[in-house]
């Protein structure tokens, strides 16, 4: 049996025309019948580091009877000069969450994935503790399972107070061991109870993973990494997946 959640994640590759810029992580979000791929908004486009791509291309299943079985899938990240995916802003600046619709018609008939729906978010009432286990789902360095095109999980922790906006921005701290490459990976916890999200895929979305967090001021030969990082709430995905 295959672990539902881990054909809810993607692994993400950019690019620049034909050349091979980066690798990262995404997830699907689903949200009636319209589908959607979920990544950092820096993967998209990022201009302190002149990271410009203009298409991004995923790996998908197309045998749920052999998962050895997998094609890649090209997506155009501009139509007429004009961008395709959704970003957001808030009134602490641009949050770096992106996410672009998927045609599900231009799917592989076959395609096998798993994806998150508003369900899967949490109500206001819900309570996360600091501590809580969490899991990150995504391709760290570009890693997986070649074979049968799987991410990897990595143990994580809440290590900032859920209820409270970082430093006043949209996320919160994860304390787990991350690489480059996990940008876009979802950030997950198990449903408190079954009946809590789709008894199918028993977890709750809680952000989506975005980049390490250091202290400028570190010495790097004293000082060990934090490994902290920041991930952004999911309850953005119902802002930005609005008609």
């Amino acid at each position: 049996m295959i672990e539902p959640l881990l054909l809810t994640a993607a692994r993400i590759s950019t690019f620049q025309q034909q050349l091979l810029l980066t690798n990262a992580s995404g997830f699907f979000f689903a949200r009636g019948e319209r589908l959607f791929l979920v990544t950092s908004r820096h993967v998209m486009f990022d201009e302190p580091s002149g990271h410009f791509p203009d298409r991004i291309e995923i790996e998908l299943h197309t045998d749920a009877g052999n998962l050895a079985r997998s094609t890649g899938f090209s997506i155009p990240l501009y139509r007429h000069g004009q961008s395709l995916w959704r970003q957001a802003l808030d009134k602490a600046g641009e949050i770096d969450v992106a996410l672009i619709e998927l045609d599900r018609g231009a799917l592989p008939a076959m395609t096998h994935y798993n994806a998150f729906t508003p369900q899967h978010l949490l109500s206001p009432l819900d309570q996360v503790e600091v501590g809580t286990s969490l899991l990150v789902v995504g391709f760290p360095l570009g890693f997986h399972d070649t074979l049968h095109h799987m991410p990897v999980v990595r143990q994580a922790m809440v290590a900032s107070s859920f209820g409270l906006r970082f430093q006043g921005q949209g996320y919160f701290l994860t304390d787990a061991r991350t690489h480059r490459g996990t940008s876009g990976a979802p950030v997950v916890m198990r449903a408190p109870s079954p009946g809590h999200a789709h008894s199918a895929l028993p977890w709750m979305l809680l952000g989506v993973h975005s980049a390490r967090i250091d202290v400028g001021t570190r010495d790097l030969v004293l000082d060990e990494a934090l490994g902290l990082n920041c991930a952004w709430y999911a309850d953005i995905l119902l802002t930005l997946t609005e008609s």
